[in-house]
């Protein structure tokens, strides 16, 4: 990301039977691989958007990267904007309820295991991009800062 300019990223809420699946990021923050600074915490497949990438472009290549998922359908339904002391992302949050596969660990070095979560029951570190998208979810809410 260049200095002083805020990048645009997204993660994508793969939800079935009322459960989400969250990734927990490596503690070791070189290896969690995040800006916003992750290391440790619970966290949606998702990433950086490419340039000339449609968001349901973006979100289906990183949800096959990450978990090895294929996502059929995928619906935006969050944007927030977030801010730490030496990063800025908006961050687009997608839902995919339509997808094939089993979640497998495809980058150990950066997420050391997939779970699913109870909607009403989510693990107390949460990467506070995936908890925003995820409330504003919960709230039918579209933006939430």
């Amino acid at each position: 990301m260049e200095k002083n300019r805020p990048g645009v990223g997204f993660g994508v809420m793969v939800l079935r039977d009322g459960r989400i699946l969250l990734g927990r990021r490596h503690t070791d923050p070189q290896k969690a691989d995040s800006e916003l600074h992750g290391e440790g915490t619970w966290t949606m497949p998702g990433g950086k958007l490419h340039f000339k990438e449609s968001f349901e472009e973006g979100a289906k290549r990183e949800l096959l990267e990450e978990t090895s998922l294929k996502g059929e359908k995928f619906q935006i339904i969050s944007l927030t904007n977030d801010i730490v002391s030496d990063a800025h992302f908006v961050t687009i949050g997608l839902l995919c309820q339509e997808f094939t596969g089993e979640p497998k660990i495809m980058e150990p070095e950066e997420i050391t295991e997939w779970r699913r979560f109870p909607f009403g029951k989510l693990p107390k570190k949460v990467f506070l991009p995936s908890l925003k998208i995820i409330k504003n979810y919960g709230n039918k809410v579209f933006y939430g800062a």
